[in-house]
């Protein structure tokens, strides 16, 4: 029997693992939730154990009582084959997930998972719906059930490749303790020599694509304070400065006409999309007939909505040029029936991507300075650093990237593209920085699987793809 043979035997089995996993409601931003993260992260642990892998919880932050502040990592190894002289390869991934809101706009419950068949007008076969699915648990899972099917047909987990695995608990919450977790476990980390993460998507079903370079990100919260209390607005309207309006006003003026950021020595640092990355990308898009109105179409808009800086392509955009959203703003009375305030605070969340050599410190400051030299007359800033991480590229040359796309070729069939994405993953930079580990990002989600959304998905076939192609990266490891 070989390995696909065993995988394509325990598909089943695999999926109502994976079922079981998202059962546990692990979201780290949540503090009622520290029990099942504790318990999401076991069951990973678990799964490594049973498949042959040294595994352990690690407590991270201040630790108590045996229990340390923070959620804990799995970290777990396998003694590779004496004769293997490969790369050892440190496999990345985390065990929580988002927040459900609006829970009201499930179609089932997010942590009952559903296997059912696309809706009337979606795209793509049978899915798992939960949240966790494709972010990152199911991505997670494919890894895992590789390793099974190995273990099952050569007796080793990883076929005798060198293996360390990291499943953070913090991912969603902004890795607070993985920084310190990568500094007192560096001697361990520092031999291996790449990353390989599943937490990122193909160009579109049956593209597959391994992803070389992800954005960085810095992240913030704002509150804008005028008076010490809310006051009525029939006695104070026109009279004070209302903090909703006035920070509407101010972030209102984050892009000019163009769509381009209006903040001082924004660009400064932001490297030029070369020609030849524009030509790739334009081929691309070429080739596989996704275009800025295919995509839109996906989730809802026209044509028309596809807006951004001028000047580049919607691709472009999102793979090779930083961006500011606000990303929440809330302030005054929004409950139900009415009470006619003007508040004493309003606060928003911003967030920024951006592309190599910026630094998510410096990104930040300058945002925090913009405001300030804006602030509204009776007014203050309450500004906060939430978390950032920086952007990564990795050199097309590398050898395990060569060896991850011919492995993905192998399992689907099709030669897989090369593409950036326009999200952001902090532990790459953090690695990278840190131990000078490239990462490859191999993953297997869609556009369309609604990440942090409500009703979020993972397709079936896409799980199946992402068994194989582990399976077959292992196989080419061990060659």
């Amino acid at each position: 029997m070989t390995v696909l043979d065993a995988l394509a035997k325990n598909k089943s089995a695999a999926q109502q693992r994976l079922i079981d996993w998202l059962r546990i409601p692990s979201i780290s931003t949540d503090p009622k939730y520290r029990d099942q993260c504790r318990a999401a992260g076991q069951w990973a642990c678990d799964q490594l154990r049973e498949l042959g892998f040294d595994a352990k919880l690690v407590e991270t932050g201040d630790v108590k009582d045996g229990k340390g502040s923070g959620h804990p990592v799995v970290l777990a190894t396998i003694a590779p084959k004496q004769s293997y002289s490969g790369p050892h390869v440190l496999f990345y991934g985390h065990y929580d997930v988002q927040p459900v809101d609006p829970l009201n706009l499930w179609e089932s419950d997010p942590f009952n998972p559903v296997v059912r068949a696309a809706r009337t007008g979606q795209a793509g076969g049978e899915r798992i719906v939960a949240r966790g699915a494709v972010d990152d648990k199911g991505q997670v899972a494919t890894f895992l059930e590789a390793c099974r099917a190995w273990k099952q047909t050569s007796g080793h987990a990883t076929n005798g490749a060198a293996y360390t695995i990291l499943l953070e608990g913090e991912e969603e919450s902004g890795s607070a303790n993985l920084e310190r977790f990568v500094k007192d476990h560096a001697a361990m980390l520092k031999k291996t020599d790449v990353c390989l993460i599943s937490d990122t998507g193909m160009v579109d079903r049956d593209k597959p694509a391994i992803t070389y370079g992800v954005r960085g990100l810095a992240y913030t919260q704002i509150t804008l304070h005028a008076s010490n209390q809310d006051l009525h607005s029939g006695l104070w309207g026109g009279r004070c400065p209302n903090p909703i309006t006035e920070l509407c006003y101010v972030l209102s003026q984050l892009h000019d006409k163009d769509r381009r950021i209006t903040i001082p020595h924004f660009y400064d640092d932001v490297r030029p999309i070369s020609q030849a990355e524009r030509e790739a990308w334009a081929k691309l898009s070429n080739d596989t007939g996704v275009t800025a109105e295919s995509t839109l179409a996906k989730i809802g808009l026209k044509r028309d909505a596809d807006v951004g800086e001028s000047g580049y392509t919607f691709i472009e955009r999102e793979w090779g040029r930083p961006t500011a959203e606000i990303n929440g703003i809330w302030g005054g009375y929004t409950g139900e029936g009415a009470k006619t305030v003007i508040p004493a605070h309003a606060s928003a969340k911003v967030s920024f991507r951006l592309v190599a050599d910026q630094k998510p410190e410096v990104v930040t400051q300058q945002f925090f300075n913009w405001l300030k030299s804006k602030t509204p007359t009776g007014c203050r800033w309450e500004l906060e650093d939430l978390h950032g991480g920086y952007g990564v590229t990795t050199p097309t040359e590398s050898v395990t990237l060569k060896k991850a796309m011919r492995a993905l070729e192998r399992a689907t069939g099709t030669q897989p593209y090369m593409i950036k994405s326009g999200g952001s993953i902090p532990v790459a930079g953090m690695l990278k920085s840190m131990l000078g580990l490239d990462t490859i990002f191999m993953g297997f989600g869609l556009d369309d699987d609604r990440v942090h959304s409500p009703n979020e998905k993972f397709e079936i076939a896409c799980f199946e793809m992402g068994m194989k192609a582990h399976a077959m990266l292992i196989d080419e490891l061990t060659k």
